[in-house]
């Protein structure tokens, strides 16, 4: 492992138990990272694919050492864990874990692109993004995200569902 490095992290859910899968995803995720901060838990509309349920959706900050590559297989592992199984492109799903930003890299591979390809489109994400870091500059776009935020379409799709997690209850939980 390197140098911590500040990553955010996109978190959704709509199967199951919405609120406990994003919890569990939270705790298996926060005993390999270090988890710093969480927004609060907005319900959203679907993109792309529309007929399913509606998801809850959050952003995390953490600092790790592990490479780009490893917190995506960290993020593939706990999607599993969870019950995520392989299906079609905006399928509903138990767990979606996306890395939106990590440090001040841009990543383009076959497996990864960061930032994430769609994250200023995408005001399920912003919003609970500019929520924790309202003042990140992401790589390649130039803009604060609140700035972000203010101008991203379907606002009206996000509404807050729950404040807002006690970061170290969630550290501490015995999964």
């Amino acid at each position: 492992m390197s140098e911590p490095v500040t990553a955010y992290l996109g978190l959704g859910s709509n199967l199951g138990d919405r609120e406990d899968n994003l919890d569990r995803a939270l705790a298996l995720l926060a005993a390999k990272v270090n988890l710093e901060a969480v927004s609060s838990i907005y319900e959203t509309e679907p993109v792309g694919y529309e007929k399913q349920p509606l998801f809850l959706n959050l952003v995390c900050r953490i600092a790790t050492g592990l490479s780009p590559g490893h917190l995506l297989q960290l993020a593939k592992e706990t999607e599993a864990g969870l019950g995520r199984a392989a299906s079609f492109v905006n399928a509903p799903r138990p767990i979606d874990i996306d890395i939106l930003v990590y440090g001040n890299r841009i990543i383009e591979t076959q497996e990864l692109t960061v930032p994430h390809p769609r994250l200023k489109e995408r005001a399920f994400v912003i919003v609970p993004l500019a929520e924790i870091a309202p003042d990140l500059v992401v790589p390649g776009l130039r803009q604060r995200i609140s700035c972000l935020a203010a101008g991203v379409e379907g606002l009206d799709g996000v509404r807050k569902y729950k404040g807002g997690f006690d970061v170290s209850a969630i550290r501490g939980r015995a999964l």
